[in-house]
């Protein structure tokens, strides 16, 4: 580490610990409890741990599986499924209980709305979809709809998503060894970018997904915004693309303007900046495009690479989803032929992989929610204002409802009803309720195709990596590399 980067960190340190010197006696005189609901009900039971650091250390601490971190496990056995925490001066609720869970996304926008913390805000923007309520995100979430939404999907989209997967996977052919984790991100921002914002990753210079992938590796890092830092290089990477984005909009703004094939999602948004009274800003526009642009490639690059890690060390999962695309290709007059929408719709096998790998390496770790109103349930009070945090993960590892849970089983499916719409109380890997994730089915289309397309041509070899861990997401600390190769 060099020395600039040593001082400004002893600094930091110092200083925090003056200030929880000078807040210590205040924090422990002040109350330790929220404001209570109902006498009759109770507060969930916890701690608050540090003052202003709370028990954050725990929580960045890295799983060294995929199995439900120790954080959590150790408040399960002690505290129960419901409990209190402090994280970076943050009270929060956690949730571990799957009904409560589906409780609150059942009651989004009635006794609770979405909220994220400070930090996390930072980072993807205040003024976003995120913070939008009621008409207007309802609104805006259509806006997004025309681009991600099942029937663009259907006509536009299959066809982009196999073309693009089939030039990529020839692209690795003479490799020794490729990332697998960043070639497939770099192959999936190239169909994303080229939607979003027309970006041509093969004639620019690559600097925006440069930006992207310091914006990941801080986007779950403790909130130190110090040079040196994930956090600090996270922001500086979101400043840098802002800055990207706003002088591409400026420049489309003068341009004539597009139409058919060529219109992207920043021509509709500024037509809708263009109204009398438009229901974005553009801040709030340029927000959307950057969310956007992270969250429709980078946590599916994340569910691809956790699927062929674990089809690597499954050879019968892998063998039976292969029979299922060679199936399929038979059955074709031309077996080169583009797949269709009816095909993609056959692929049970595939979705029940895809399904099992996104419950068992849980890409979105954690959800949040703030109570709008004094709420009782299963005996204790969550008061107006509290903040909750829902921990998929706990249902998706729990043996009541999986039988083994951290085994990766595809044929679990065959035998359980898929969620329909993409959600239930028992799988939440997209979310739930009205803040279902918008981009659920093209995540699951770009994962179903790019299998059909490397299973029918290509076999691969495992070099090195392939380590999933939780950091608290999912994270592939040795990379996964592989070799890929023809089919004989």
């Amino acid at each position: 580490m060099a020395w600039p980067v040593l001082l400004a960190t002893a600094m930091a340190v110092l200083a925090a610990w003056s200030l929880i010197r000078l807040v210590s006696l205040k924090w422990n005189s002040s109350s330790q409890q929220p404001r209570k609901a109902d006498e009759s009900c109770r507060l969930p039971p916890g701690s608050r741990g540090l003052p202003l650091l709370g028990e954050s250390l725990e929580f960045f601490t890295s799983t060294p599986s995929l199995e439900l971190p120790a954080f959590f496990k150790r408040r399960l056995d002690r505290y129960g499924p419901v409990f209190r925490t402090n994280m970076v001066g943050q009270d929060l609720i956690v949730s571990l209980d799957r009904e409560l869970n589906n409780f609150v996304f059942q009651q989004e926008e009635r006794l609770f709305q979405i909220w994220y913390p400070d930090s996390f805000m930072r980072i993807i923007g205040a003024d976003s979809i995120i913070t939008t309520l009621g008409s207007p995100h309802k609104y805006i979430r259509n806006l997004v709809l025309r681009i991600f939404g099942p029937e663009n999907l259907r006509q536009t989209m299959l066809r982009e998503v196999q073309r693009t997967a089939q030039a990529s996977l020839l692209s690795w052919i003479d490799r020794p060894s490729i990332e697998f984790k960043e070639a497939i991100s770099s192959m999936i921002f190239s169909v994303t970018a080229k939607k979003l914002i027309s970006y041509d990753s093969v004639t620019s210079d690559g600097n925006m997904w440069k930006q992207y992938d310091a914006f990941i590796r801080g986007l779950l890092a403790f909130p130190l915004c110090i040079p040196g830092t994930a956090f600090y290089k996270c922001m500086q990477g979101r400043k840098i693309v802002m800055k990207m984005l706003k002088e591409l909009l400026d420049k489309r703004k003068k341009a004539t303007g597009r139409q058919g094939s060529n219109i992207d999602f920043i021509d509709v948004m500024i037509e809708e900046l263009k109204e009398e009274k438009p229901t974005i800003s553009e801040k709030a526009a340029l927000n959307l495009i950057f969310l956007l642009l992270f969250a429709s490639f980078e946590t599916t690059a994340s569910a691809i690479t956790a699927v062929l890690t674990l089809l690597t060390d499954n050879p019968e999962a892998l063998q039976e989803l292969t029979e299922e695309h060679e199936n399929i290709q038979k059955r074709r007059g031309d077996p080169n032929s583009e797949i269709t929408w009816e095909e993609y719709k056959s692929m049970k096998f595939t979705s029940h992989v895809i399904h099992e790998a996104l419950r068992l390496a849980n890409i979105a770790p954690m959800v949040f929610r703030k109570a709008t109103e004094d709420v009782h349930i299963k005996g204790f009070s969550i008061p107006k204002g509290s903040k909750l945090m829902i921990c998929p993960s706990s249902v998706h590892l729990n043996p009541v409802v999986y039988k083994d849970p951290n085994i990766f089983n595809p044929w679990r499916w065959k035998d359980t009803a898929e969620p329909a719409g993409g959600a239930s109380k028992d799988f939440m890997a997209f979310g739930g309720g009205l803040r279902l994730c918008v981009g659920a089915d093209f995540a699951k289309l770009q994962m179903a195709i790019f299998l059909h397309c490397l299973v029918t041509k290509y076999r691969w070899k495992a070099i090195k990596g392939g380590t999933m861990v939780l950091a608290p997401g999912l994270r592939f600390p040795e990379g996964f590399h592989i070799q890929l190769l023809p089919k004989a």
